[in-house]
């Protein structure tokens, strides 16, 4: 049985059939669909949704209205209430699944309120994915029908006085629709494993038993899984246990420092499809090959809005000001990073996720993740964020024939001025100095704002290589271990100072 060949429930059907309209029209649609859902719940009452409905200009009274939320400021005022059992707080109805997001300085754990309609949302979206491969060239057919590898948290949830509680893969698959469950690996038992060494072994048992087209997950957990199978069974790559492999479909973190790791297990080329799937809802996906970026779901159950991430509307530490500028989407520019914004059928409203993103096509609403708001680094006004260091390891990469799959940088003092701290995970032969002064040349043609501080208060650059497997334990030590757990790429506060102990 062909997976795009299958009967999808009706309501689903219909939905994927909604005709084409533009960027502006289809989210002002979904607003209004989301505002008319939650209009008597207590989020929806204190902030008039009934009299944001009857507004000619929904987008901009809802923008005027409904102040932004951080994780911090919404779960104090409203998501507490809904873990206590409360209904009708930011949702119609009880919230009974939450997803444990990772924390930061805002809090150890986060728990995300995750509802049948968000859920049944990111179905259409996923669904939007699958179909866009009958536009792919070359790719094979025969394995789309195959099973789906799928690397996640466990299912096996966290139960609480009046919810469950885990990893948002965990309970995706915990409610996975019934017509998938042919296709689904490892299938529900392994998937129910809690401990990740366990469930990594088990997969690693049963790996013989199944034809995998798919694999999906986190890089860093999906090229560990299929090490140890190409060890336990002493293969030259993958593809000898797994000939119909064709896709890899990843997100969450840039897949090119993984890359050449990927390429050493394979025995034929992968077709990569990037997805933005956040806790917080379905955001985007490729929906062509070759894509330059992933195209927002605009039309299905999200509401977005983009804060220019400058110094204007954030902070020196990535915190968003009081009343910062938010565009819709027909307002957004390419080339320009912006702070996303999700109002979703979960009751999640003006959220900042903190991620950060940009467009690479307005006309196709495409967009390329390219940091977090917190996990940038500017102690000098040198603005270094994530995609310039990502692009900065991709290019010293390539030129020096190595591999480099982690890393994170922290900013230390260094005197009366500042310096940054590279940490590299690299199993190859190469010269620290080198990497170092080849590393810090790329970021100065990347990024104006940092070669002018690294002649000012920027003065040095220290970097550290160390095995990486060193970056792997410490996520293990931390319980960060699977799922979609990724390593930070910039240290700060408590984690800074527990990765320095560690690698002592």
């Amino acid at each position: 049985m062909a997976l795009i060949d299958i009967s999808l429930p009706r309501s689903i059907a219909r939905a994927l059939r909604l005709p084409e309209r533009s960027p502006k029209r289809q989210q002002i649609r979904v607003l209004k669909k989301l505002l008319k859902k939650a209009r008597f719940t207590e989020f929806g009452q204190a902030y008039r949704f009934d009299e944001l409905l009857l507004s000619k200009h929904a987008g901009k009274k809802f923008q005027q209205h409904v102040p932004v939320f951080d994780y911090s400021k919404i779960y104090a005022q409203w998501w507490q209430q809904t873990l206590d059992g409360k209904p009708d707080v930011c949702w119609p109805g009880k919230i009974k699944f939450f997803a444990l997001s990772s924390g930061t300085s805002e809090a150890a754990s986060k728990y995300i309120p995750i509802t049948n309609d968000l859920m049944r949302g990111n179905k259409i979206v996923m669904i939007k994915q699958l179909l866009s491969l009958r536009t792919y060239h070359d790719i094979s057919v025969r394995s789309i029908g195959k099973g789906w590898l799928m690397l996640g948290g466990s299912t096996d949830l966290q139960k609480g006085p009046t919810y469950y509680a885990g990893d948002l893969s965990g309970i995706t698959a915990k409610k996975m629709p019934f017509w998938f469950s042919p296709f689904y690996k490892p299938g529900k038992k392994i998937a129910r494993t809690k401990d990740w060494d366990n469930k990594i072994e088990a997969i690693v048992e049963n790996a013989p038993n199944w034809d995998i087209g798919f694999v999906v997950g986190v890089p860093a957990w999906i090229q560990m899984c299929m090490e140890k199978i190409i060890e336990r069974y002493n293969l030259k790559t993958i593809h000898d246990i797994w000939p119909n492999l064709a896709f890899f479909v990843h997100g969450g973190v840039s897949f090119e420092p993984y890359k050449k790791g990927f390429e050493k297990l394979v025995g034929k080329p992968l077709t990569y499809i990037e997805t933005y799937l956040a806790s917080e809802g379905f955001i985007a996906y490729q929906d062509r090959q070759y894509a330059k970026g992933m195209r927002l779901a605009l039309n299905d159950h999200i509401f977005f809005e983009f804060i220019p991430f400058n110094d204007e509307n954030f902070d020196a530490e990535g915190n968003v000001v009081e009343n910062p500028e938010a565009l819709m989407i027909h307002e957004v520019e390419e080339g320009k990073d912006y702070a996303i914004l999700l109002s979703t059928a979960a009751g999640a409203w003006r959220y900042l996720i903190g991620d950060t993103v940009r467009f690479v096509d307005t006309g196709r609403s495409e967009i390329i993740i390219t940091g977090r708001t917190k996990h940038f680094l500017s102690l000098v006004g040198e603005h270094l964020s994530v995609d310039n260091m990502n692009r900065a390891i991709k290019l010293v990469s390539d030129e020096l024939n190595i591999h480099i799959p982690e890393y994170t940088v922290a900013g230390v003092p260094h005197g009366l001025f500042f310096a940054h701290q590279w940490y590299v995970a690299c199993d190859d032969q190469v010269d620290a100095q080198l990497l170092r002064e080849k590393i810090d040349a790329k970021l100065k043609e990347l990024n104006d704002d940092y070669a002018v501080e690294r002649g000012s208060a920027l003065k040095d650059v220290f970097l550290t290589i160390l095995p990486e497997s060193r970056f792997m334990e410490f996520m293990h030590s931390k319980g960060k271990i699977g799922g979609q757990h990724k390593f930070p790429r910039v240290m700060k506060g408590k984690m800074l100072e527990d990765w320095k102990e560690f690698v002592q």
